[in-house]
């Protein structure tokens, strides 16, 4: 991934707090967004409807501050721009598969196994960012959560088994992209790395579908609000937020912010697509926080 840099190591302020936390909650309903996109739409097309209104977000954005000159491509760009392209593309790609075999309930839950990932890779790639001994004992409270969770799946016959594992698998992704996100957002326009991500994106799951999704899309409100929560939401206004914060702050110390996200995943999942709050989806959102928590400090 290239030499290690440096990372800036500003306290979080209130603004950077509130800021974290509003995405945060955002970030939490996701899944749930996703959920009820796929009713009425494949899982790689519904990402491509997304990328087509988060793109449109995210270069209104650039217009609206300036932010559109200097977007050509110099050639040392290519490689970190491609390695993100890949990271983002296997990213959402095994979260809207996942989502699809899954529940909302633990599509939130496993995604937000990223902010504990993020710890333990930044630990290895990011100077000063270090495993302490709290930290570690946050790694192992939330993991232990997810032992739990596949634990009584087994147990029970496991319906929503590949599922979850396929999670994990994107969780662990946007875990590796956003500890690298982090390292070339020092060096490379922020703009250009919203924008590359997402033309990479669009026509990558626009190939992806016309191959492998024959299935029609049904045109109706409620895919209408899940495309818009994902596009405008989570793929302009969050990956926005994100960067910026990602800039002026270390990946560790905005995790902690990102505690609620699996509680509010799941307590949206249960009003909004009537998942069922069992004993054990309860115990590991609440170790997934705890983890967070810790690994946060």
């Amino acid at each position: 991934m290239g030499a290690l840099l440096s990372h800036p190591a500003k306290p979080i302020d209130l603004k950077g707090a509130a800021l974290a936390l509003l995405i945060s909650c955002l970030w939490g309903g996701n899944p749930v967004a996703i959920k009820l996109g796929l009713l009425d739409t494949p899982p790689l097309r519904l990402a491509a409807y997304r990328f087509v209104l988060g793109g449109v977000a995210i270069a209104l954005w650039a217009w609206a501050t300036g932010r559109t000159g200097g977007l050509g491509l110099a050639r040392r760009e290519l490689r970190p721009l491609g390695v993100l392209g890949l990271l983002f593309v296997l990213q959402v790609v095994t979260l809207n598969v996942g989502t699809h075999l899954t529940s909302a309930a633990h599509s939130a839950i496993l995604l937000n196994l990223y902010g504990v990932h993020t710890v333990v890779l930044a630990h290895f790639l990011i100077p000063g960012d270090r495993l302490s001994a709290r930290k570690l004992a946050g790694v192992l409270i939330a993991y232990g959560g997810i032992v739990l969770l596949f634990g009584r799946q087994l147990s029970g016959g496991a319906p929503t088994f590949l599922g979850d594992v396929i999670m994990v698998a994107s969780s662990l992704a946007l875990g590796v992209r956003t500890v690298y996100m982090a390292r070339v957002v020092q060096r490379l326009d922020p703009v250009k790395l919203l924008l590359s991500q997402t033309a990479v994106g669009l026509v990558a799951f626009i190939a992806l579908s016309w191959l492998f999704e024959p299935a029609a899309t049904r045109w109706t409100l409620r895919l209408g609000f899940a495309v818009a929560y994902q596009g405008l939401l989570i793929a302009g206004f969050n990956f926005v937020v994100n960067l910026r914060l990602l800039q002026r702050y270390r990946p560790s110390v905005l995790a902690g912010f990102f505690l609620t996200q699996p509680l509010f995943g799941v307590l949206a999942a249960a009003v909004v697509m009537g998942d069922a709050l069992t004993p054990d989806l309860l115990v590991a959102s609440v170790a997934v926080a705890i983890g967070i928590g810790l690994t946060s400090r």
